[in-house]
């Protein structure tokens, strides 16, 4: 059975709003949006150019591990631009006339945000091409015999996809945007500006080393770091004063055993595994879903990445390798 995991980093339900409280940890412009520096240089260019011919944005796609930013980005984009935001994800969109009804009731200028785009059926993906690069949508109406198609106009808008696995996105789809961005691990200096941001929007009090500590083991992501941020909240209201200072922010992540490097028991749990059964032998991706009890997706989209940034996971062509420091941190080398 898959471990529930603090640090992981697919969106929870408290990770936008705090309850009972009107307001986003989400920033809406640039000047809030910290860190992607050079990001955030190429979609202001991007902005200014198509304001100023009072044009809409070229189809952008953001990609890179989860909880970097992308939704947020996507909405910066929007209010940055003026425009009305729509959001949805592939998954929910079934059937090609799901993706119609969106299309037609969009306006001039709208910014249209797909999450985990590349989970989008061939048939509903096969309806984007033409809407994408035309503004046109062919539908066929009727079957059979009496089937015949139309094709109507659509508003002008801008397409933003967002996606973990650009590989997994068909080229005719990856080739219709104008932009393609990736969306990099955060510097914890980033994370830490994060923290203190998200804390003065909580009312909540923490010490800079304390921001510092949470920072480093924040994985560099800043959907964790406000995560982790809110746990410790909670731990110093009921621990202590209410004041987050780097006491309370080290027992609090001794409490939820997430250790100086940001691994977590799901982490280290499957890391030792790998090595109490295969040692330095390569270890394919279904064979470590059967030994953690995680889908092989969920492996591969939320384990590894970070696990590879830290150089304790090594793809080869025969599976995945455990590294001598990983080893040496569990205390198996």
């Amino acid at each position: 059975m898959a471990i529930e995991r603090v640090i992981d980093t697919s969106l929870h339900e408290d990770d936008n709003e705090e309850s009972n409280v009107e307001f986003s940890l989400r920033p809406t412009t640039f000047s809030e949006y910290i860190g992607q520096k050079h990001l955030k240089t190429n979609l202001k260019l991007a902005i200014d150019a198509a304001k100023k011919r009072g044009d809409v944005l070229d189809h952008i796609l953001l990609y890179g591990p989860p909880g970097l930013g992308k939704t947020t980005m996507a909405g910066v984009i929007a209010h940055e631009m003026g425009a009305n935001f729509r959001a949805t994800s592939a998954p929910s969109i079934e059937k090609p006339g799901d993706l119609a009804s969106i299309l037609t009731n969009l306006a001039d200028g709208d910014i249209l945000f797909i999450d985990e785009i590349h989970r989008l059926r061939r048939a509903v993906e096969e309806i984007l091409y033409s809407a994408m690069e035309d503004y046109k949508l062919d539908i066929v109406i009727g079957k059979g015999t009496a089937g015949r198609s139309v094709r109507l106009d659509l508003p002008h808008f801008t397409l933003i996809g967002a996606t973990t696995q650009t590989g997994n996105i068909a080229g005719p789809l990856r080739d219709r945007f104008g932009h393609s961005f990736r969306l990099e691990y955060y510097a914890p200096d980033d994370i830490k500006s994060i923290i203190e941001r998200s804390a003065k929007l909580l009312n909540t009090t923490i010490e800079p080393d304390a921001a510092k500590l949470l920072a480093e083991r924040s994985r560099l992501t800043p959907r964790i770091a406000n995560r982790l941020l809110k746990r410790v909240r909670d731990y110093a209201d009921v621990n202590g004063d209410g004041i987050i200072d780097k006491p309370i922010t080290e027992a609090a992540l001794k409490l939820l055993e997430i250790d100086e490097l940001g691994l977590d028991p799901a982490d280290r749990n499957m890391l030792s595994l790998m090595i109490d059964r295969y040692g330095s032998r390569p270890v394919g991706l279904s064979t470590i879903a059967a030994l953690t009890g995680d889908e092989a997706s969920t492996i591969e989209d939320y384990y590894e990445p970070y696990l590879m940034q830290l150089g304790m996971i090594q793809r080869t062509p025969k599976g995945r390798v455990v590294t001598e420091a990983a080893k040496k941190h569990l205390g198996k080398a």
